[in-house]
């Protein structure tokens, strides 16, 4: 495995990055601003982030992608219309796809239908009526009839979409951690306490090292599940998924716990971010939860 980024990995990564920055919601009150949204809907569409596996994208692409939008917390339908894709092939029927899991459509924002596989079927089902959640950002929604069976998937072919599915979104929550972390940071550097900024006291300065720590550790782990994807067979490829998420799921939940710690009194304010990083963490670690029970090897 090189674990270098080619040139065009860097340029996917740059532009999802500047997307995420330019239209992602700077602020909570920006959640509920529906022209932003609409245009960062038209850029994602524009620019076919959503067929990234019909138009050939490896594993690590994807999850670069799907780390860079959870750093800027878009709003818009992403991880749950490229694994729909990623099913569905080049040759797919058209339409605003995302996927059902637990009989609920996730990332349902803007779909009309939603695809699951179960017991080496593809099913689909029309999207129905939007559900409370506690992710600010992602819609959940419900099936508006008895799913149909679409076709039959492979052992194989089910096993490596799942592989991909549990890696991009441990890239959600690793993009989910970053996000928090600079938050943290941002605000470490500004607010003062007796005539100092909070970040030059150890207390605060050691609780974001160690995150950066994590999240570095997290960015290597990821990377070789990301990786695995395509180039490992099926079974390992699922192995090292699983592994990644279940080592994701813990740091992004220290981080960006961390991140509502450093921010004080206002980190339990419903205008602060750093709670909405904190959701979106979570619901992603709930899509394709493992349990450590699912790999041979311990994870301290």
């Amino acid at each position: 495995m090189d674990v270098r980024l080619t040139a065009e990995q860097r340029q996917l990564r740059d532009a999802a990055a500047r997307l995420a920055d330019e239209l992602g919601p700077g602020s909570v009150a920006d959640l509920d601003d529906e022209q932003r949204v609409a245009r960062l809907g038209k850029a994602v569409d524009t620019a076919g982030w959503r067929s990234l596996r019909s138009d050939g994208a490896s594993g690590v692409e994807v999850a670069l992608v799907a780390e860079e939008f959870g750093r800027g917390l878009v709003d818009v339908a992403f991880l749950g219309p490229v694994l729909a894709d990623d099913l569905l092939g080049p040759a797919g029927e058209p339409g605003e796809w995302t996927i059902a899991v637990d009989g609920r459509a996730v990332d349902a924002r803007g779909r009309d239908r939603a695809l699951e596989p179960a017991d080496g079927l593809l099913r689909w089902a029309p999207v129905g009526a939007p559900l409370p959640g506690a992710d600010l950002t992602r819609r959940t929604a419900t099936l508006a009839a008895e799913s149909t069976v679409r076709g039959e998937l492979s052992a194989d072919r089910r096993t490596r979409w799942y592989a991909l599915a549990i890696t991009v979104t441990a890239a959600d929550q690793l993009g989910a951690a970053r996000g928090a972390q600079t938050l943290a940071v941002e605000y470490a550097k500004v607010r003062e306490q007796y005539g100092r900024a909070i970040g030059g006291y150890q207390a605060v300065a050691h609780l974001l090292a160690e995150n950066q720590a994590l999240i570095e550790g997290s960015i290597s782990v990821l990377r070789h599940a990301a990786w695995a994807v395509d180039e490992l067979d099926p079974v390992e490829a699922l192995r090292a998924a699983r592994i990644a998420h279940l080592y994701l799921t813990r740091a992004a939940l220290t981080v960006c716990e961390t991140a509502v710690q450093v921010h004080g009194g206002i980190g339990n304010t419903w205008d602060c971010l750093a709670h909405v990083y904190l959701r979106r963490a979570l619901a992603s670690a709930e899509w394709f939860p493992v349990r450590l029970e699912e790999i041979d090897c311990g994870l301290s």
